[in-house]
C-alpha cells in the first residue's frame, strides 16, 4: 500500500493530482446540484450554496473539479462547518481565521470520477460570484479566460500554486469591473500595492 495523503509532500501530492482541463459540460450542473443537496442536509439551514470557478461558467474548458462556496452567518460557524464536513469524510486541505477550505474526491489512486473544493467563508466573503458573473455575461472575456487557462495547463501542470498566480490578475481584473470599479483604477491600486 501507498503513502497515505496526508504524509505526502506537496510535491508528490500536485504529481499524484496534477491541472488538467477538459471542455465544458453540461453535467458539472448537475454535479453541483447533487453535491448541494447532499451539504445541505449536514449544514445549517442558514448557510448559502453557490457554484463558483469555471465549472460554472458556460463554454469555457476547466478543470472537471466543481467548486462550491458556502456562506456561514458568522465566524463562530466556520469551526463547526468545517468538523461536520471533516466527520463526513470531507479532507479538510487548509484553515485561517475566516476561511477553511476542504476537499472531496481524492484518494491515494489519483482523482475519484467526481471532485469537490468546498470553499467555507463568511457572508460576504464572495468575490468569486461577481467574477463568475461578469465572465457568464461577457462571453468573450470568459474566451480570453479560457485561452489563458490553455496557455497556462502544461506549463503548471504540476504546480497549483504557480497555475493560480498567473491567472491572479485576469481574475482581479474582471473581478474590480464587475464590482464597478473602472478599469483605470485598477492599475493605481496594482502599483500601490507593489510599494
Amino acid at each position: 500500500m501507498g503513502k497515505s495523503l496526508s504524509d505526502m509532500t506537496l510535491e508528490e501530492l500536485w504529481q499524484l493530482f496534477p491541472i488538467f482541463l477538459t471542455p465544458h459540460q453540461e453535467v458539472w450542473k448537475d454535479w453541483y446540484q447533487e453535491e448541494a443537496a447532499t451539504l445541505q442536509t449536514m449544514l445549517p439551514l442558514s448557510v448559502q450554496l453557490h457554484h463558483i470557478g469555471s465549472t460554472a461558467i458556460p463554454g469555457i474548458w476547466a478543470k472537471p473539479i466543481i467548486d462550491i462556496l458556502v456562506e456561514v452567518e458568522k465566524e463562530g460557524d466556520l469551526e463547526r462547518v468545517r468538523e461536520t464536513l471533516v466527520g463526513n469524510g470531507y479532507l479538510c486541505m487548509s484553515q485561517s481565521p475566516r476561511r477553511v477550505s476542504l476537499n472531496k474526491g481524492y484518494t491515494e489512486e489519483g482523482f475519484a470520477p467526481k471532485v469537490f473544493h468546498i470553499h467555507v467563508r463568511c457572508q460576504g466573503d464572495h468575490d468569486e460570484l461577481y467574477f463568475r458573473d461578469y465572465l457568464t455575461d461577457h462571453p468573450e472575456v470568459a474566451k480570453e479566460y479560457e485561452t489563458l487557462k490553455l496557455g497556462l495547463w502544461k506549463q503548471f501542470e504540476h504546480d497549483r500554486d504557480g497555475y493560480t498566480k498567473a491567472k491572479t490578475d485576469f481574475v482581479q481584473r474582471y473581478t474590480q469591473k464587475a464590482k464597478g470599479f473602472p478599469a483605470p483604477c485598477l492599475d493605481i491600486w496594482q502599483e500601490c500595492d507593489k510599494m
